[in-house]
């Protein structure tokens, strides 16, 4: 009763005009974290001041930002962090209340699709065309340059939705399943680029050289599903003058995949000039930041 009584006290106060006693309110009222957005969207109903349901819809979106970091420490800090969970965490952003185990079950329907049409027998480039049937043919997923800085291509549940992505979203869903079906698919951090290698696992026990890139059998693009060659891929490189060719061809952790999603995420924002909105994905990205330092999840 007496949490009670506070509430009522601290949601009678937000509209009060000085800018201090609103902050100390809504620290206050953060403090009791989603139990509190109930309280605050009952209160948007009846009041009829918008100068105050802006306050309110503020309130309730840090409630929920406050947790949403919450989620990506814990996400961060596990041992194997899943990438589809973490591309799930991005879009919670946008969307805190995300209908979660419905879209496991769109991707899982996806997954049963494509196991469905593997075998054993399989080349590895047959096996990324079937990769590609189910999901730009079947599913007719359609690729978005990220030149187009539009957010909603960065969250994987209007990926699902909409059928329709960029290299990121498209990207985590392609390697997610990839992972789950056991297919060495991993991204690469090649320049300007986000693009995947398929990685022949067993070269290091066949081969006596050293060379990283020689494990590469080919490159493909997740907005596609187009192949590329290591010709290709070389021609790129020395088209943009790049130096320190090795660091491309290396896999990319989980954390750095979702850390450069975050990334672009934030210079869409400035771009349409969202400034509020870039900052919080920047803060996001100072919980990954420790990435930069580990070569490993």
């Amino acid at each position: 009763m007496q949490q009670n009584n506070e509430i009522s006290a601290l949601l009678q106060l937000i509209d009060d005009p000085d800018d201090e006693v609103f902050d100390t309110v809504a620290e206050k009222l953060l403090h009791y974290g989603r139990e509190i957005i109930p309280n605050l969207e009952q209160l948007w109903e009846v009041t009829h001041d918008q100068s105050l349901q802006e306050r309110i819809e503020l309130l309730i979106h840090r409630v929920h930002f406050q947790d949403l970091q919450h989620e990506f420490l814990d996400w961060t800090k596990s041992k194997h962090p899943e990438l589809l969970r973490g591309a799930i965490l991005v879009a919670k952003y946008q969307f805190p209340d995300l209908n979660v185990p419905s879209l496991l079950t769109q991707f899982d329907q996806i997954r049963r699709n494509i196991w469905l049409e593997l075998n054993n027998y399989l080349t590895p480039l047959e096996q990324v065309n079937v990769f590609n049937s189910i999901l730009y043919n079947y599913y007719k997923l359609q690729g978005h340059e990220l030149t187009e800085r539009d957010p909603k291509f960065f969250f994987i549940n209007q990926v699902l939705e909409s059928k329709q992505g960029n290299a990121y979203t498209l990207g985590v869903l392609y390697l997610s399943l990839c992972e789950l079906l056991d297919i060495p698919v991993f991204a690469v951090d090649l320049p300007r680029q986000f693009v995947f290698a398929y990685i022949d696992t067993l070269h290091q026990f066949f081969a006596t050289d050293k060379e990283g890139t020689q494990q590469i059998q080919f490159y493909v693009d997740p907005i596609n599903g187009v192949v590329y060659t290591q010709k290709d891929v070389d021609t790129y490189l020395r088209k943009i003058n790049a130096h320190d060719t090795e660091l491309y061809f290396k896999p990319l952790t989980t954390k750095r995949v979702v850390y450069k999603m975050l990334e672009e995420l934030a210079l869409c924002y400035r771009y349409k000039r969202e400034e509020q909105k870039a900052e919080e994905i920047q803060q996001l990205m100072s919980i990954l930041a420790d990435i930069e330092k580990k070569p490993t999840d």
